[in-house]
């Protein structure tokens, strides 16, 4: 609601002025639709030649991010802790044997059902078991494991900041897409340089309308647009880091509340739930989960 809030506000930040000042609407609402076409045609044609489909389908699939927000919520990040606190005490009790039917049928395990969020998503979902499964293998050196798991978070942030790159992208390139298009109405009313002095005035009045609707996008909408999928992608990727965390702390020997303990400092303060909160959350977990 605040993007749209904002969108609102923005465009009554600018034409409330222009009509108070006098100006005319007119000209702008007729001109509009042509020189939207070429602006953002242009824009969508140079996304379609420098990018691919794989790049064409994360975008779409992230641009509902910019309004919907983050997607990890604070009860996201203490389910993620009673999990993770679920596994590694598994782990610790259990021995890895025991650990092996949950992390191979996901979908089936006890310990994972308790969290369907979490296991809606699939880099988390995989994130979780392969570093288990790993460890199962006896790949049991922290820094190798931390190592790993950096270059995996690497390459999925990457990945999920090609919506975000784009959108940035257009922005920048919107400017000088609307000069084209005001070149192209400038062209025009060349053309027609024996028309009287009122009809000449509407033509350049509407060429200029381009050159304003590049700028406005650009830094109006496109560009803050493309700033907020970043720090919406950046804020979820924490949930990951969480994840590594509470991992390499358990590969350390720590006992599993104490991995918890240092996976909850990585948390962001805004979705951070307290010692005391933590404490009540594992409490009350069944003593038979998983």
């Amino acid at each position: 609601m605040l993007q749209i809030g904002g969108i609102v506000f923005l465009i009554i930040c600018v034409f409330v002025p222009f009509i108070v000042s006098g100006g005319s609407l007119n000209t702008l609402i007729e001109a509009a639709p042509h020189e939207l076409a070429t602006i953002f045609g242009s824009a969508i044609a140079a996304m379609l030649i420098g990018g691919s489909m794989f790049n064409l389908k994360k975008i779409a699939g992230s641009l509902s991010q910019v309004i919907s927000g983050p997607r990890w919520k604070p009860a996201d990040y203490r389910d993620l802790l009673c999990l993770l606190f679920l596994l590694t005490k598994t782990m610790k009790s259990k021995g890895l044997i025991a650990l092996e039917a949950h992390i191979e049928k996901p979908a089936e395990s006890g310990i994972f059902k308790r969290y369907p969020k979490i296991c809606k998503d699939h880099f988390a979902l995989d994130f979780i078991c392969d570093t288990l499964r790993m460890m199962t293998m006896s790949l049991e050196d922290p820094h190798q494991v931390e190592a790993n798991m950096e270059k995996q978070l690497e390459k999925h942030h990457h990945e999920a900041l090609i919506g975000a790159n784009a959108l940035q992208t257009m922005a920048d390139g919107l400017p000088a897409l609307g000069i084209v298009a005001a070149v192209l109405g400038v062209i025009k009313t060349m053309g027609a340089i024996s028309e009287p002095p009122e009809v000449l005035g509407g033509m350049i009045g509407g060429a200029l309308v381009g050159t304003f609707l590049g700028v406005f996008l650009a830094y109006g909408l496109v560009g803050p647009m493309g700033n907020r999928l970043k720090a919406v992608i950046d804020e979820d990727g924490h949930f990951y880091h969480v994840i590594r965390d509470i991992l390499v702390a358990h590969l350390h020997g720590n006992a599993a509340q104490v991995s918890v303990e240092i996976g909850r400092g990585s948390v962001p303060g805004e979705h951070q739930p307290t010692f005391q909160e933590m404490e009540a959350a594992i409490a009350a977990i069944p003593p038979d989960a998983g």
